[in-house]
């Protein structure tokens, strides 16, 4: 089991559900109505957010993304980015 998996894991049942959606949203380049920003000090990382769920994200040169973590928001979320 990878880490992204092992996050979704820890989700509900709804919550699991959004964070697939915008995972799928993420992939396929359809940004439009979420709620993206970009993290302080970092040009190449995001963070997309839906009620306490956190997916945070790097935009690699190439149009390439990479998913750094899936979490519900809380003290620590932010803090290795």
């Amino acid at each position: 089991m990878d880490r992204l998996d092992k996050s979704l894991t820890k989700l509900s049942g709804k919550e699991r559900g959004w964070a697939k959606e915008l995972l799928e949203k993420i992939k396929s380049g359809d940004l439009e109505n979420l709620d993206l920003k970009k993290l302080k000090g970092r040009d190449d990382v995001f963070r997309v957010r839906k009620g306490q769920i956190r997916i945070i994200y790097q935009a690699i040169k190439n149009q390439e993304i990479k998913i750094l973590t899936i979490e519900r928001r809380g003290d620590n979320t932010y803090s290795d980015f």
